[in-house]
């Protein structure tokens, strides 16, 4: 294989599969990038076995071929390199010459039937909507995710794809983060999946690229191909980069149940206020009391924290609210995690006792509950 290809658009296609690659896999070859060139593109793949990302660049392809080379190393050679183009090269005993400028490297690869197959997929259940939607739906739900290894089910972020609308939901079984978007679903392709904590990651890294974003899934993989904007020219980057991944199997916990049907008190409050008000008022927290009060009467909230090795701290905020008194105590971290994704101006607060839940809520389809805290 021999290619001449720009330096910045080499970059970003590397740029886009580098990330999955670990730093403690006990086979190299999941170090590596495979680099297959034909016509006028070089297509890139990286994988660790449960994630696969693959991207096209163009370039300018003088014999057709492929290798595979460390790619966090190469990604730092070609970054260095001192001219816009760079000619790669490959030999018989799998050596990699790359020049540039005046700059010369001779690596080792392995060769490509060494890389792990691509897997097929059959794409029955498609889905096509924007990427910044999607996005936008991701960080409203992904901070919610468990990370403990002992709730596997639980480990991801929950995709409902039924009535209409995809439903994205997070939990941790001490709150849970819920949006929903209307998009084309019919009888032939409802269904649901639960999309690992680490591909979610990388999503998130990789939308908004362009405009559209199609979701393709079986019973035991997704596909998600990133439509890239029509600008090419710029990023070198063709088509689309593909992110394939396992799903997580079994059956999501009934997350609906744990919604509060009688939340009777409501108060609306200025997003942005809230949650200054919060951090403040948790500065005093320590890691035996991580919990805030709050105290809703007389059109006010008042926001405190205590703790005995640094002291008290208390907020007071103004609202519409002419209901009994009410306190509940709250983890301060679980409130900031969502009002820090939150758009919206305005966000409503809705409560009933100090035993029950607290619910934020937006007008588009978001809702995160929070379990409260037992008050000192």
């Amino acid at each position: 294989m021999k290619f001449k290809i720009n330096k910045d658009h080499f970059l970003n296609g590397l740029q886009q599969v580098l990330n999955i690659v670990g730093t403690k896999s006990t086979m190299p070859i999941l170090n590596n990038v495979l680099i297959e060139g034909d016509k006028d593109t070089i297509r890139l793949t990286t994988t660790n076995l449960d994630i696969g990302v693959t991207c096209r660049v163009k370039a300018d392809i003088s014999e057709a071929g492929g290798i595979t080379l460390p790619v966090k190393k190469l990604h730092d050679i070609v970054r260095e390199l001192p001219s816009i183009e760079i000619e790669l090269e490959v030999f018989s005993n799998n050596q990699v010459k790359i020049a540039s400028g005046s700059s010369l490297y001779r690596i080792m690869g392995i060769e490509k039937d060494q890389f792990p197959p691509t897997a097929k997929f059959d794409d029955k259940n498609h889905y096509l909507l924007p990427q910044s939607d999607l996005l936008k739906m991701l960080k409203c739900v992904s901070y919610a995710q468990s990370t403990d290894e002992s709730r596997q089910l639980m480990n991801g972020v929950y995709f409902n794809f039924e009535e209409g609308k995809l439903t994205l939901a997070a939990t941790d079984g001490r709150r849970l983060a819920l949006i929903s978007k209307e998009i084309d679903v019919t009888e032939d392709n409802v269904g649901s999946l639960i999309l690992p904590a680490r591909t979610v990651l990388e999503l998130e890294r990789l939308l908004d690229q362009g405009d559209k974003v199609k979701i393709s899934y079986n019973e035991r993989q997704v596909a998600f191909d990133i439509y890239t904007s029509t600008e090419s020219d710029e990023t070198g980057i063709l088509d689309s980069v593909h992110l394939l991944s396992k799903v997580v199997e079994g059956k999501y916990p009934n997350y609906r149940q744990v919604i509060p049907q009688e939340t009777d008190r409501y108060i609306k409050v200025n997003r942005e206020i809230l949650l200054n008000s919060v951090r403040r008022s948790a500065l005093v927290a320590t890691d035996k009391n991580i919990s805030v009060t709050f105290k809703m009467a007389d059109n006010s909230i008042e926001i405190s924290g205590s703790s005995a090795e640094i002291g008290e701290s208390q907020e007071k905020l103004a609202v519409e609210y002419s209901g009994s008194e009410v306190r509940v105590a709250f983890n301060p971290f679980f409130f900031m995690d969502t009002l820090k994704v939150l758009t919206r101006d305005e966000i409503i607060f809705e409560f009933k006792d100090e035993m029950s839940p607290g619910v934020i809520r937006t007008p588009d389809s978001f809702l995160c509950v929070v379990m409260p805290l037992r008050l000192n």
